[in-house]
C-alpha cells in the first residue's frame, strides 16, 4: 500500500515538473523584447542590456567597471549552473521512482530506489538556498 502511495506520489510530481517545464518553454510573449535565457537557464550577459538588447557594460563615473562586470557574469554563470543543478535534480527524482516502480518488492531496489530520490532532494535544497544567495548577492550589486 505505501509502496503504491510513494509511487504515485513520484508519478505526479514528476508530471507536474515536466507539464510545468514544458508550459515555461513553449510560452512566448508576442513580443520578446531582450531575450535573456534559454530553457529558463539565463545568459552571461543577463542584466547588462539597454533598451535596444544591445550589451552596455556596468559603469562608474562614465567609465566601465570592469570589476563589476566580472562580478555581473560570474553571478549569471553560477545561477545558469544552479538552473542547470535543478534539471539534474528533477531527472533523478524521477529515476528514482521509476527504479522504486520497477524494484518488484526487491528490497534493496526499493532502498536504492529511495536514496536516489532523497539525495536527489537534498540536493535539491542545497541549489535552491545556494541560488537564493546568488539572487541575493546580485540585488545588491544592482
Amino acid at each position: 500500500m505505501i509502496r503504491n502511495v510513494f509511487a504515485s506520489v513520484i508519478i505526479i510530481l514528476g508530471m507536474a515538473f515536466t507539464s510545468v517545464g514544458t508550459a515555461t518553454v513553449l510560452s512566448t510573449p508576442a513580443r520578446a523584447a531582450c531575450t535573456d535565457t534559454v530553457f529558463m537557464i539565463p545568459a552571461w550577459y543577463k542584466g547588462m542590456q539597454d533598451g535596444s538588447c544591445n550589451f552596455k557594460a556596468p559603469e562608474s563615473n562614465g567609465k566601465p567597471d570592469i570589476g563589476q562586470l566580472i562580478l555581473k557574469i560570474a553571478l549569471n554563470v553560477i545561477q545558469a549552473l544552479l538552473v542547470v543543478v535543478a534539471y539534474v535534480t528533477i531527472f533523478f527524482i524521477i529515476k528514482g521512482g521509476f527504479g522504486y516502480i520497477t524494484a518488484a518488492g526487491s528490497p534493496e531496489g526499493m532502498s536504492s530506489a529511495k536514496k536516489t530520490i532523497t539525495n536527489a532532494l537534498i540536493g535539491m535544497v542545497i541549489s535552491l538556498l545556494a541560488a537564493s544567495i546568488v539572487n541575493a548577492v546580485a540585488g545588491v550589486i544592482k
